[in-house]
């Protein structure tokens, strides 16, 4: 039984032996061969054909051995299925057959080692087929190189006739034309350069208007998402606080014996006392809102107290002092808890409490300073931003106004300064000094709060000014316009938001007006302060105009 194994064994053997013989010719043939080059291809045809005729005949032999060798396998199936059936009644049988299996195993091996000769005669033949390829490819690259050599030959030739012909077709159109070359070159780029420039103009003009057109687009898509967002009261400015009496009677209690309670609340107060003929009421006026609404509370502890005396006065002011500067704080912590600005210096939230007694232009700067904080935050967070210096630096942004009236310099400077000293970050500082135009903005976060400044003051109704600076400042919109060339007359419209400015049509093209719209939003952008934003629009009309008689 276990020589039938072996027997078998080596059966498989040499049927793998085979496959993996067969299977290694064909891959080394094929991954041996390659195309050729053109030329190649007649040199190598007679060594491809007898490359593949010893494929052909190594696939036949071992096809043949397969099939002899399946034949085989299924004799010897077969008997030993006919030895296992005998075996116990037949030993000498068994011998008898093991005697015809080893005759049987060496004729396999001598059929592999027949194999074994017939794959080396295949290599050698592919060697010799490499070696024929390789000097075929050694003859195209010699007749290649030969050719190239032709080549280069022939088109010196016929570049020397062509220049030869160049020279005479310029020097006949020398002649004909009455010009040098160097003279129609000079000429040639002149008319070039004024296409070029005619051109260029135009294309920057399409350029600057799908520039302006997309960069509004996503402009106006962030703001309204950003002010969509954000909804604000607003508070008028005034620089006189009124005070209401129970009676007219109080007044004259007010001013005291020789007018000494009157002097005595204006000097501890710093205000002015204006008592006229207004039924009921006393006015305080002063430039310092702090200053006024202490005043105002002062007078009506008084007024409620009923004693009105010059050391009452003093002691009523320095209570309601005490009181104003915790409200105060206590509006700065509000403000801070609002816009979500934790860990703020004391003296920071101090500051911004005092701004609630600060107006600009009608519009309360705590309520303002606030509203820029949510505006930066919103416009920083759909920019991809630093949402906490932009929300830091908008709420921080005007807190030199509180002390403006103490400190030379502009409040941006003085409010950057401010919070420097008071431990904030170089780029919540230079916002701060930034949203003005005091410094060059640097960084994403000073755009931001500037634009949410902006925005913040150019709300209808956010800000207001008086009646004479309003018309001046009309006046010097249509001069700044009027000082141009080629235009006829200019309009401020919409309470100084618009400028539109009628040009003459034969003075001034098209593309000279979209110069001349962006030349005058130039100038007044340098030569005048304006709150939010102006528009510039240039109208340039030609009219024909007959009369039918």
């Amino acid at each position: 039984m276990d020589a039938i194994i072996a027997i078998v064994a080596v059966l498989l053997a040499v049927v793998v032996t085979f496959g993996l013989t067969y299977f290694y010719l064909e891959t080394r043939s094929k991954s041996r061969m390659g195309s050729a080059q053109a030329e190649a291809d007649r040199i190598l045809a007679e060594a491809e054909t007898r490359r593949r005729d010893a494929a052909l005949e190594a696939k036949d032999e071992a096809i043949r051995l397969r099939g002899e060798l399946d034949r085989e396998l299924t004799l010897r199936r077969k008997e030993i299925e006919r030895v296992e059936q005998r075996i116990e009644q037949k030993e000498t049988a068994i011998d008898r057959k093991s005697a015809g299996l080893d005759d049987r195993e060496a004729a396999v091996r001598a059929e592999e080692l027949e194999i074994r000769r017939r794959e080396q005669q295949a290599r050698q033949a592919q060697d010799a087929a490499e070696q024929e390829r390789a000097r075929a490819v050694r003859e195209l690259s010699a007749s290649r190189a030969e050719a190239e050599r032709e080549f280069a030959a022939v088109r010196a030739d016929l570049q020397r006739e062509v220049d030869e012909a160049r020279g005479i077709q310029q020097r006949e159109l020398e002649r004909v034309a009455g010009l040098t070359a160097d003279d129609a070159k000079q000429e040639l780029v002149a008319e070039v350069e004024a296409e070029a420039r005619a051109m260029g103009a135009r294309r920057m003009h399409e350029i600057e208007q799908e520039v302006h057109a997309e960069a509004d687009k996503r402009a106006r898509k962030v703001l309204a998402t950003t002010m969509q967002r954000i909804a604000s009261d607003y508070v008028t400015e005034s620089t006189v606080s009124v005070v209401p009496l129970p009676s007219d009677d109080m007044k004259g209690r007010i001013i005291g014996r020789e007018g000494r309670n009157i002097r005595a609340l204006e000097q501890a107060t710093g205000v002015d006392l204006i008592v006229d003929d207004t039924p009921e009421a006393i006015m305080v006026s002063g430039f310092d809102p702090v200053r006024r609404e202490i005043a105002r509370r002062s007078l009506a502890k008084l007024l409620q107290d009923g004693r009105i005396h010059p050391a009452r006065i003093e002691e009523v002011v320095n209570k309601c002092r005490l009181e104003l500067e915790e409200v105060m704080r206590e509006e700065g912590e509000r403000i801070a808890y609002e816009a979500n600005v934790p860990g703020l210096h004391p003296d920071l939230i101090k500051l911004l409490g005092r701004l609630k007694y600060r107006t600009s232009y009608g519009q309360n700067v705590l309520g303002h300073s606030l509203e820029v904080s949510l505006l930066a935050t919103a416009i920083a967070a759909e920019l991809g931003a630093d949402v906490n210096v932009a929300k830091t630096a908008g709420l921080l942004h005007d807190i030199g106004k509180a002390v403006d009236h103490e400190v030379e310099g502009p409040h941006a400077l003085i409010g950057a300064d401010i919070a420097k000293r008071l431990g904030r970050s170089p780029k919540i500082v230079h916002a701060i000094a930034a949203h003005h135009g005091e410094e060059e903005p640097q960084t994403v976060e000073a755009f931001i709060v500037a634009t949410a400044d902006a925005i913040s003051g150019a709300r209808p109704g956010a800000r207001r000014e008086m009646v004479e600076a309003y018309v001046k400042r009309l006046e010097a919109l249509e001069g700044v316009a009027n000082s141009f060339d080629g235009v006829e007359k200019s309009f401020a419209i919409q309470a100084g938001r618009e400028v539109r400015i009628l040009v003459q049509p034969n003075g001034i093209d098209d593309l000279g007006a979209s110069r001349l719209a962006r030349d005058v939003a130039k100038k007044i952008e340098e030569s005048l302060e304006y709150p939010g934003q102006i528009k510039i629009t240039v109208i340039r009309e030609t009219r024909a105009v007959e009369y039918a008689r």
